[in-house]
């Protein structure tokens, strides 16, 4: 059985406020691992939430407990080009953590080489890919989680930067590797291009593995309806309603309505939360006002739309003079990384250009 938590289920004064990083997080729940239910819990699986891979835990546990280890970390193999943008770990012969360093450059950088066939590469890829970067998922005793969390560092907020790098030398860090898909979505531009890449064929991730599949909320939506519409490269998810529109290398959200004579180009259209009637649109148009989805005759590339988001006719959003940060907010919209962000629930006027 399983059950989600929210920072304002935390009792006591630490409930009053929202976590201040991944340890913070977890002190704050240390409460759950005192409670009697879980006396028999021997180790703690920490994940982050902005993360997209597949991964077997059961493998990663059983490589915990035979090694025996307090700490195993789950990392990657990296080549020069990518390696200086992670956190990399220094291991021995064994495969144990003996340093670590954030975003080495230089120098630096190469002296986080190791020899990767330790971890199980083959001598091939690993002179291909001669350092490890951090995954952020771990695996901790209990007892030694909590003695970190309460009383070595019962400050510190974040586990990748503070806690594990302060441990490695008074408690056996594991390495485990993964050599599989894994991308961080914790920013704009890295959510925007992971969702793009999905729509690659053979897309480097994919969804649809009978093996391993992963289970979305069932929302019992109708099929899509498409009338006389081009579309490539793209994903369109379940009850969206596309028009005579032009659909290229983007995603299609729940519930999308696109109207006539749209272009969608690298796009990611979170779609809407509920269904808007046709008395309801022609109401609101007999109005001048902007039903959800968007508008006949509109231009859209390099853009996420968020949810319920209402875009009018003749709108042109194409960031041409390639801005990478603004904030117009107050116009439904901001930009960042040069991604041009619809905000939730906003409204785009007609024939404004972005």
């Amino acid at each position: 059985m399983s059950q989600a938590l929210s920072a304002t289920q935390t009792p006591g004064e630490e409930g009053k406020r929202w976590f201040q990083g991944t340890a913070d997080a977890v002190r704050q729940f240390h409460w759950l691992f005192e409670d009697a239910r879980s006396k028999d819990i021997e180790d703690v699986l920490i994940l982050s939430g902005d993360h997209l891979y597949r991964m077997d835990y059961m493998d990663f546990l059983q490589s915990h407990r035979q090694s025996g280890a307090d700490i195993t970390i789950s990392c990657l193999p990296m080549d020069d080009s990518r390696a200086s943008d992670f956190g990399l770990m220094k291991i021995d012969g064994k495969g144990r953590v003996v340093s670590f360093s954030e975003k080495p450059k230089g120098n630096e950088l190469k002296s986080m080489a190791v020899d990767t066939t330790v971890l199980g590469l083959s001598k091939e890829e690993a002179e291909k890919k001669p350092y490890i970067a951090s995954m952020g998922v771990y695996i901790f005793k209990k007892e030694i989680l909590l003695n970190l969390l309460r009383w070595r560092f019962p400050t510190a907020n974040d586990f990748g930067s503070e806690i594990i790098p302060a441990s490695a030398k008074e408690y056996y860090i594991k390495a485990f590797l993964f050599n599989d898909y894994w991308e961080d979505i914790g920013t704009i531009r890295s959510f925007f291009e992971a969702n793009l890449a999905l729509t690659e064929h053979p897309s480097r991730f994919s969804f649809y593995d009978a093996a391993k599949p992963m289970y979305t909320s069932r929302r019992n939506l109708p099929p899509s309806n498409v009338d006389n519409c081009k579309i490539t490269d793209s994903i369109i998810s379940h009850g969206s309603y596309l028009t005579n529109s032009f659909i290229e290398h983007s995603v299609v959200g729940i519930r999308s309505r696109i109207g006539s004579n749209v272009h969608l180009k690298d796009t990611v259209m979170l779609g809407a939360d509920y269904y808007e009637t046709d008395a309801e649109m022609k109401s609101l148009l007999a109005e001048g006002r902007v039903p959800i989805g968007i508008g006949e005759n509109t231009k859209i590339t390099t853009c996420i739309i968020d949810k319920n988001a209402r875009i009018g006719k003749n709108v042109i959003i194409a960031n041409s003079e390639g801005i990478q940060e603004a904030d117009r907010s107050s116009e439904g919209f901001y930009i960042r990384s040069g991604v041009t962000i619809i905000l939730k629930n906003s409204t785009i006027k007609d024939g404004l250009v972005i």
